[in-house]
């Protein structure tokens, strides 16, 4: 074992994700996510890109924090004199931002960090003429803690913690507690201990007359991204001090109401994306990057929120819709039960089951096939080339990879493609994609030996035959669905939804004749389900019933629809559930005795994660079950996974699962799991 890098002392620690975030906002910017010709100066040398699901996130924290500042300086301008303190500011560019817009014709900017990251700042700001400008330099630079001052911009090194030496600093910067001030933390106050955290909070309201505060920080730390997001800043010897006393929303409105403050508002940033985002906005930025990190997106932004909180303001200072006008379709998750998780029972060890957007498929009874997706091959993180299987044997799992009889043949490594079974010999490769601005991949045959001893991965051979049929140009897609369907006594695959390179979302369907490959028109009538992608679908009764998905605004859908066999076609029909299905998308699904069952996924309603969901085909009723994860000793991440019913064991193996979370790392799900489904089954 080599010797671990010695760790950053906190202080440092914490100043370089100030560092860090100021790059993630510049290079957001040099995309056109937001507009910011100041940032680059502020951040020098240090200058990267970064991944367009980086851009979104600092996108959506940058916009939050505009539109309740700008609300502030719009509410407030009839005062003679109004001022701004950014807590914790680091290289931010706010000030030169609303400067150079004429926002600031009688309001003063207070900002405040570290010393050593002021005087920095300040050289910065001295040194670039863009800068200096438009500060217009007063020379009351240097005296004591104040590091740079302007006329209406004052700079001060001051650890925030010590709150007597920041009421003193603050006091000498000429900050006047009788006018309307706004505080700004923008994930500062969580790396402080609690007890100075809250007392800054109350200090803020008790010693300022007409106050205002914008909070940007995380949240909802147990489940399993957040459970990933806190080891990421544990390691950066940062950890986030308010999760555990404030995990949610609801708790840092109690926080702000018992310290103080009369008016409360809060949100997560997938709701303040959606109510407080106008919708020709929301379209620019979906259309500004090759995209196909939904799951990582909506993950993050409910992992994030940000508050606003008044006192002494008349009107009461509201720049977020309050929660009680936001149309909630969502209620709390109605738990029914839960399920047990447990580690499944492997003879070997593979690494190559780590993966997310993969596909598995019973090819046999007792053999499943696991092809595609993202994950770890080698010690290192790629798209997949090996195929693994895992054999059941006397009541046990073994993985192994299988031997391509033709390796050199291209797979292409796709993500997000479906393998339909149609014989015990023969499957279907169709559509997936390499990356997000490539064009779909075609269609493929798996082909393995009919009789196999199928006792050992290592006595399966899988064959590729590349394949350019009729129906190739309906392949060229991703995060559809394929299922089989039967017409007048004929098989076929009914083709339906997902995205494409062009197409963000797709809403058509074609019925591939399994034995020629060729799309033949049936007639189909009925209320035609919305466009979507990573929906789920399965079969039942001859036909197809598909549910959920990410629709076109990148909104999650609720609804279930049945494709119906008729004597001359087939007919939609709209499945209602009760309660209402809780919109979600990324989920797998299996149809057992007239049961639709649901599994994982990725939803808005933040409190909570998807586990089972069992829908009664028949009556309509729908439940919730919680997947209890006690017995694994890491996060189970439930989306971009796949699923393999048992019928006889009533057992449910979960395979692979994950993705890159925000900037916090990529976490793959270690090995499968099995939920045992009996009771929830029985009991339904």
């Amino acid at each position: 074992m080599g010797r671990e890098r010695p760790r950053a002392p906190r202080p440092a620690a914490v100043q370089g994700t100030g560092g860090s975030s100021a790059v993630s906002k510049c290079s957001a910017a040099a995309r056109g996510y937001t507009q910011d010709r100041f940032l680059r100066f502020l951040v020098g040398r240090r200058r990267r890109r970064r991944a367009p699901l980086v851009h979104r996130g600092y996108y959506i924290r940058t916009r939050a924090v505009d539109h309740c500042v700008q609300d502030f300086l719009l509410k407030t301008q009839s005062h003679p004199r109004t001022q701004i303190l950014s807590l914790g500011a680091g290289f931010d560019s706010l000030y030169f931002r609303l400067k150079d817009m004429g926002l600031l014709h009688h309001t003063v900017v207070y900002e405040v960090d570290f010393p050593n990251v002021a005087c920095q700042k300040a050289t910065l700001i001295k040194r670039t003429k863009e800068l200096s400008a438009l500060v217009g330099d007063t020379g009351g630079e240097g005296l004591g803690v104040i590091t740079f001052s302007g006329e209406d911009y004052k700079l001060l090194g001051v650890d925030l913690s010590e709150l007597s030496e920041l009421e003193r600093a603050l006091e000498e910067a000429g900050l006047d507690n009788e006018i309307p001030t706004l505080f700004i933390a923008e994930v500062v106050l969580t790396y402080m201990e609690n007890r100075r955290s809250d007392a800054l909070i109350q200090w803020a309201a008790e010693h300022f007359s007409q106050a205002c505060f914008l909070l940007y920080e995380q949240m909802h730390p147990e489940d399993p991204f957040g459970r990933v997001m806190q080891q990421h800043f544990s390691q950066l010897n940062s950890a986030l001090h308010s999760l555990a006393q404030y995990p949610d929303c609801e708790a840092q409105q109690r926080r702000f109401f018992e310290k103080g403050w009369t008016a409360c508002s809060v949100m997560d940033m997938n709701e303040f994306f959606t109510c407080c985002t106008p919708e020709d906005e929301q379209q620019r930025v979906q259309a500004l990057e090759p995209f196909d990190e939904y799951e990582e997106w909506h993950l993050k932004c409910s992992h994030y929120f940000v508050l606003t909180a008044s006192k002494g303001m008349e009107p009461s200072w509201t720049p977020l819709l309050s929660r009680m006008t936001v149309p909630h379709r969502d209620g709390p998750a109605r738990i029914a039960g839960s399920v047990t998780a447990a580690a499944c029972a492997m003879h070997s060890e593979i690494s190559g089951l780590r993966r997310y957007g993969h596909h598995s498929v019973l090819i046999k009874p007792n053999v499943i096939l696991t092809t595609g997706g993202f994950g770890e091959e080698d010690g290192q993180h790629c798209r997949m080339r090996n195929f693994h299987v895992l054999i059941k044997h006397t009541g046990y799992w073994k993985a192994g990879c299988v031997k391509k009889e033709n390796p050199d043949k291209r797979w292409d490594e796709r993500l997000y493609h479906t393998v339909s079974c149609l014989s015990n010999s023969l499957a279907l490769v169709v559509g997936g994609r390499t990356s997000p601005s490539s064009a779909g991949l075609g269609m493929l045959w798996l082909k393995f030996p009919e009789t196999c001893n199928a006792l050992d991965p290592d006595d399966i051979t899988v064959e590729l035959v590349s394949l350019q049929p009729a129906a190739e140009p309906a392949a060229l897609r991703w995060r559809h669905s394929t299922t089989e369907v039967i017409f007048k006594g004929e098989k076929y695959l009914f083709l339906y939804g997902g995205r494409s390179a062009v197409e963000p979302v797709l809403g058509d369907w074609y019925f591939l004749h399994t034995q020629e490959l060729s799309c033949t028109v049936i007639p189909v009538e009925g209320p035609v389900p919305e466009s979507r992608h990573s929906h789920s679908a399965c079969s039942w009764k001859g036909g197809v019933l598909i549910a959920g998905g990410l629709g076109a605004a990148e909104q999650p859908l609720g609804s279930v629809f049945f494709l119906r066999e008729l004597e001359h076609g087939f007919q939609w029909q709209i499945v209602e559930t009760h309660p209402p299905l809780i919109p979600r998308y990324s989920h797998t699904a299996h149809v057992h005795d007239g049961k639709l069952l649901l599994v994982g996924g990725v939803w808005f309603h933040s409190s909570s994660v998807p586990g089972i969901t069992v829908i009664d085909l028949v009556t309509g009723l729908c439940l919730d079950y919680a997947i209890n994860v006690e017995h694994l000793e890491w996060p189970l991440m439930l989306h971009n996974h796949s699923s393999v019913f048992l019928p006889n064991e009533k057992e449910l193996l979960l395979i692979g699962g994950g993705g890159n979370c925000f900037s916090f790392g990529t976490h793959l799900n270690p090995e499968p799991v099995l939920l045992s489904l009996s009771s929830i089954l029985t009991s339904h």
